[in-house]
């Protein structure tokens, strides 16, 4: 995706009478991206990406819950997760079940409270 720069040095160009081609082989771009942004009135926007779900959402409750009480290793709960239905690998498994254990021990953790 083009920055606000080049966009406003293409409709620059573009409203100087430079054709197209030429500005595509000034600036290094397509043709087609040239045409869309000499003919556009408002610059380039990122779209924000819709978010894939993950293998191990429907399990995440169930993970939380195995971690809560009397945490036992990674690969028991891989293990139990298979057994209903899990299909993803042991290290998406393992990073979640770090990152929550993270997270329990900094709430656990005096030092992190604030006063």
């Amino acid at each position: 995706m083009l920055d606000m720069e080049d966009f406003l040095f293409i409709r620059e160009l573009y409203n100087q009478g430079v054709t197209i081609s030429q500005i595509a082989r000034e600036t290094g771009f397509d043709r087609k991206t040239i045409r869309k942004y000499a003919l556009s009135n408002e610059p380039p926007t990122a779209k924000p990406r819709a978010r894939k779900p993950s293998k191990l959402d429907d399990y995440k409750e169930y993970i939380r819950n195995r971690i809560s009480d009397n945490p036992p290793t990674i690969t028991c709960i891989y293990r139990e997760i298979q057994e209903q239905g899990f299909t993803g690998k042991y290290t998406i498994v393992r990073d979640y079940v770090r990152k929550i254990q993270s997270e329990m021990n900094a709430s656990a953790d005096p030092r992190q409270v604030r006063r």
